[in-house]
């Protein structure tokens, strides 16, 4: 079936030409750009993402389909979604349904064939802006301009949360009772609360602190959530009453930023934001850094932080912004980043929690490291006795063995093949891809030749 044709304009006028996926409703929306390679489900069904356009910077998205159990909440949230590439089908043993489909199912507005990557470093150099989708054929791109430029995200957190108090039993024996805000929380949040042992309360963002401190709670947890942290005013007012109390406080993303405007710091909007499962975020008190899942476009401005108040504790090892805060008030931390995931790395997860004994966790410090010079030489001294047949060592077989005997999964990735990953022309833009499936071609130096990495 042939797709209809649909533009993509964008608040500095720059326009791009696609084909319409999803619903072929015109959508106007702030559009932002999320760098991860996987984890499309995950993204759009997180509640973050409401009033906004995202663009996958990874060329071929929705190549496993979707399904309930990777959703992140009821609903994708985004108001349009942008790839270079729609699979045509989703490829997993799990797959219920198409992207394509999913996003018609829930009125989602999208446009592929337009140079994502080019569309990223727009948004990344000129900064995060608004824009439009649209499907019609005759259009006035002053007019359309004039709509774009006057959107604004707002009312998002109202629109996200739910609407009354909901129970989540623990995973094994009950240990603690905790208060989640929900100001747009993920799904993980609430199971990562689980399996540590916690009956789980949800309410919705506007319920008084007097409800969540006379509930008997062991804790309150504020979430993530979408939009501008300062205009939340009035759930501002009421994260203070919880911060005067006595109860340990964490929070993540929004709720990091709703409790530093709640202890007098500021924030202010980032020019494009973090959004992706790749970014650095160091720790100052153990000088470890960790490699975080990130939703963002505000950011709490060190200078504002008393320091009567909180100390900075994390910071983005890219430029510096804050990522954690640690208060003075005892049991309060909070965080910007995603210690969740969902998707993205797991590297601030610090226990595993599944399969493991009652009482007993196992940082990732404990784990069991050998010196990388030490395995190569082993390597090295096999291969001379000729006991090494494969490319894989044994320390890395053995850790696989292991992994595949507790009935878990093991990913090998493997390292960039051929001299370059697309060909581009230094005047125009264009670049060499695949007639399949629309993917850059790579260039192998070796033979002078153009491949495709997807589908051969």
């Amino acid at each position: 079936m042939q797709k209809m044709k649909a533009t993509l304009i964008l608040e500095n006028g720059m326009t791009f030409a696609g084909r319409s996926i999803g619903s072929g409703e015109e959508r106007i929306c702030e559009m932002v750009f999320n760098t991860s390679m996987t984890g499309y489900q995950e993204i759009l069904t997180d509640p973050s993402y409401a009033g906004q356009g995202i663009v996958m910077s990874y060329p071929l998205i929705g190549n496993y389909g979707v399904n309930h159990e990777d959703n992140e909440s009821f609903r994708p949230w985004a108001e349009a979604f942008i790839v270079r590439h729609l699979a045509r089908r989703g490829s997993n043993f799990r797959c219920e349904d198409g992207l394509d489909s999913y996003l018609k199912q829930f009125n989602i507005t999208g446009i592929e064939g337009v140079d994502t990557r080019a569309l990223t470093r727009i948004l990344r150099s000129q900064g995060t802006m608004n824009g439009m989708i649209t499907c019609a054929e005759h259009f006035s791109v002053p007019e359309c301009l004039e709509r774009i430029r006057a959107y604004r995200v707002e009312g998002t957190v109202e629109r996200v949360t739910r609407k009354e108090p909901q129970v989540y039993p623990a995973a094994g024996g009950q240990q603690l009772r905790v208060a989640l805000m929900d100001y747009g929380v993920k799904e993980n949040m609430i199971r990562c609360l689980q399996n540590r042992g916690c009956e789980v309360t949800v309410f919705p963002a506007h319920t008084p602190a007097e409800t969540v401190l006379s509930g008997g709670f062991d804790g309150v947890m504020l979430s993530n959530g979408p939009g501008d942290p300062a205009d939340n005013v009035e759930i501002i007012a009421e994260v203070r009453k919880l911060y005067e109390s006595a109860l340990p406080l964490f929070a993540v993303c929004l709720g990091h930023q709703l409790l530093a405007l709640a202890t007098g710091a500021e924030t202010r909007k980032m020019r494009f934001g973090h959004r992706g499962g790749n970014h650095p975020v160091k720790d100052l008190e153990h000088g470890r850094a960790y490699i975080t899942s990130q939703n963002h476009g505000y950011v709490v401005t060190a200078e504002s932080v008393d320091p009567a108040v909180a100390e900075v504790s994390h910071i983005n090892v890219n430029e510096g912004s804050v990522e954690g805060l640690r208060y003075r008030r005892p049991n309060c931390f909070t965080v910007q980043f995603h210690p969740e995931a969902a998707p993205g790395p797991m590297d601030t997860d610090f226990w595993n929690v599944a399969g493991v004994p009652e009482g007993k966790s196992r940082l990732i410090d404990k784990l069991p490291r050998e010196d990388p010079r030490e395995v190569a030489e082993k390597s090295l001294r096999a291969a001379k006795r000729g006991e090494k047949r494969s490319h894989f060592n044994k320390v890395l077989l053995d850790r696989i063995g292991e992994a595949l005997q507790a009935g878990s999964q093991a990913i090998l990735f493997q390292n960039r093949r051929g001299f370059s990953p697309y060909v581009e022309c230094g005047h125009c833009g264009w670049t060499a891809n695949c007639p399949d499936c629309n993917v850059s071609l790579t260039y192998h130096k070796s033979d002078g030749s153009l491949r495709c990495h997807y589908c051969g």
